[in-house]
């Protein structure tokens, strides 16, 4: 059999970010997966970070985590929703990265004397990258993501590198994604895709196909006029609409044939069907107006910047999609709930469910305390996700335990009992990048307890970002009052899962680790999912 020649997909922003080309670009890998090709998705950033751990969620955003450890950006958990795979760390590519491997092999000597320059080591370090992901993995086609602006000095080395690839590559494709205005409705302006395919070009760049965000749909002159001064052909602007959920845009894209082009500069079988109905199903669900509206509150610390929670929006979407409910989703700042005047103003018995997400510090601790204590004694469903976890044990030893004084280590190093305290091994720890329990971990589940029950396993695999833990010497003290400790680390017994006694406090599951990150739209997470249905119980209830 002969052996098959690589594929590539270059997808390019242009001269203003925000356009959604992490979405763009799942969408694309959505409709090949959906005619039985492997596509493996890389994204590149620019910034000179060896990697996201270290970067504050108002500036960038919620930090992805990957099984392996590896902390990357946002997108990657579009990827991951998207085709229901998980990627490594082969697929994020950052600058930092990238000069830290090209220093490494100069100190070591590996270039022999010579000057090391952009071009050709770095841009050689760059295509060696993507062309070892195609081959380890035995990917059908890589698809790759130029994080940032067209025209940005931190992102200009490494378009030169995919230049040099395409050229090398006759299987590989060029794809710009550019925004078109409209002043006003019928009034189209294409000239910023003009000026943004003409910086492109400048670079030695033609791009094959032009895919164009826009606020109405792409009038016909409008595209005449971008085929005409782009010099791409007609049939190859698409347009990319807004559509009510962003899982709807594969869907829209093949409405336009969009495989099409692709697959004749990739060589691609371009008779092949995508089997869109599963996926149009869930669309569907998510899309139809129903009645069952739950409202969730998530009471949390960076609630001015949404894309800080990404993962747990989405988790929430794909768990309504399961039960067939709407959700009215509501930002609480955890900080307002320490206010006396702000909290009053602040209903949470309205509330369906009540989240309190990961995060770090001490700012608005007590607020997200104060609303867990209140979903415990009103019985109103509660989800933890890490932090979230070891504030509902501070609570619970608090105001169950008697506790009183019960605090995380991390917040009153001087509190009588740190009912949550340090990892053993974060002791020592001085640097900040990568040092936390990172990636997936297993854990034993106890059976009949609401965890087993979701999982319907044994033994399970979450994804973990954090540096504290529940505090072993007080789980005896725990478990005499009825908190249920339904998962734990099959080696170390590190508390993984935690339980409220549902008979005397309701549905209240709380995990170490963030089990939204692995939620995907066709494979809901599990807890998620139960905590929706204790969710559409609790408006059923009050309907009455």
């Amino acid at each position: 059999m002969p052996k098959k020649s690589p594929k590539y997909i270059f997808i390019t922003g242009s001269i203003m970010s925000g356009l959604g080309k992490g979405i763009l670009a799942a969408s694309l890998s959505k409709l090949l997966q959906m005619r039985g090709y492997s596509v493996i998705p890389i994204k590149f950033d620019g910034y000179l970070n060896v990697d996201c751990g270290t970067m504050n969620p108002f500036r960038h955003g919620e930090v992805f985590v990957l099984d392996d450890g590896t902390e990357v950006d946002m997108d990657f958990g579009t990827y991951e929703r998207f085709l229901n795979i998980s990627l490594d760390t082969s697929s994020s590519i950052t600058g930092g990265k990238l000069f830290q491997k090209i220093i490494t092999k100069e100190r070591r000597g590996d270039y022999l004397g010579r000057d090391v320059q952009f071009i050709p080591h770095l841009a050689n370090e760059i295509k060696s990258w993507i062309r070892g992901v195609w081959e380890s993995k035995d990917a059908d086609i890589v698809l790759v993501e130029v994080g940032g602006t067209v025209g940005d000095f931190e992102n200009g080395y490494f378009i030169e590198a995919l230049r040099q690839m395409y050229y090398e590559n006759p299987e590989s494709i060029f794809i710009q994604l550019t925004y078109v205005p409209s002043l006003s409705p019928g009034e189209q302006k294409t000239k910023p895709t003009q000026h943004a395919n003409r910086l492109l070009q400048s670079m030695g760049i033609k791009p094959d196909m032009i895919v164009c965000r826009e606020d109405e749909k792409l009038s016909k002159e409008a595209k005449e006029k971008i085929s005409m001064y782009c010099n791409v052909p007609f049939e190859n602007v698409f347009d990319d609409p807004l559509v009510d959920t962003v899982y709807e845009l594969p869907l829209v894209l093949e409405k336009q044939n969009i495989y099409l082009p692709i697959a004749e500069k990739l060589k691609l079988d371009k008779h092949k069907d995508a089997n869109v109905k599963d996926w149009k199903k869930i669309v569907d669900n998510i899309k139809s107006s129903s009645k069952d509206l739950v409202r969730i509150a998530v009471v949390g610390k960076y609630t001015a910047v949404k894309d800080a929670y990404v993962s747990i929006k989405e988790a929430l979407i794909h768990s309504s999609a399961d039960q067939k409910v709407g959700v009215i989703l509501d930002w609480v700042e955890a900080a307002d709930l320490e206010d006396s005047e702000k909290s009053k103003k602040i209903n949470l018995e309205k509330y369906d469910g009540i989240i309190v997400p990961g995060g770090f510090g001490k700012r608005g601790i007590e607020g997200k305390i104060n609303a867990i204590k209140f979903a415990r004694e009103n019985k109103i469903p509660y989800l933890g996700l890490c932090l979230g976890m070891q504030l509902m044990v501070i609570e619970y030893a608090r105001n169950v335990c008697g506790l009183k004084n019960a605090n995380s280590a991390e917040f009153d190093k001087n509190t009588p009992d740190p009912v949550i305290y340090i990892l053993p091994e974060q002791m020592q720890i001085t640097e900040k990048g990568g040092t936390m329990r990172l990636g997936a971990y297993d854990a034993d589940l106890k059976k009949d307890t609401v965890s087993h029950k979701a999982y319907n396993e044994r033994v399970i695999s979450e994804r973990h970002r954090h540096r504290y833990e529940v505090n072993p010497d007080y789980i005896r003290k725990f478990e005499e009052n009825s908190l249920v400790i339904s998962g734990v680390h099959p080696k170390n017994n590190i508390v993984e899962i935690v339980e409220w006694s549902k008979d005397k406090f309701g549905f209240g599951v709380a995990t170490q680790a963030h089990i939204e990150l692995k939620s995907r739209l066709e494979k809901p997470a599990p807890i998620f999912v139960e905590f929706m249905k204790a969710a559409k119980e609790r408006l059923s209830s009050r309907s009455l």
